[in-house]
């Protein structure tokens, strides 16, 4: 895998943590009020489905090839948006859509 290649798998696994941590806010916030084990199942099948949908990505940008510094990036790049996610709502006039799923 040539250095190019590299770099938009690093930017691309960085930019899926942030796109995660989205979804996964998202998703809490719709099941909030849902039975316990209808949670769990949605949760399973959402972490599945995200998992997935990575791994087909990958296997188009560079035929599947996996090392570790992938997984670290998009978990860098899911800190980061855990981070300062909540710093950036606040700052915003506008409230996005999460805030109706809130209210709920």
């Amino acid at each position: 895998m040539d250095a190019k290649t590299q770099i938009i798998v690093l930017l691309f696994s960085y930019f899926y943590g942030l796109i995660f941590y989205f979804l996964s806010k998202l998703n809490n916030y719709i099941i909030k009020s849902k039975k316990r084990l209808f949670r769990s199942i949605i949760t399973i099948l959402f972490t599945y489905n995200i998992v997935l949908i990575y791994l087909i990505i990958l296997y188009k940008l560079n035929n599947g090839a996996f090392h570790i510094y992938f997984l670290l990036m998009g978990i860098l790049g899911y800190l980061t948006s855990s981070k300062y996610l909540n710093k950036m709502l606040k700052n915003v006039k506008f409230p996005l859509s999460l805030a109706k799923f809130k209210k709920k």
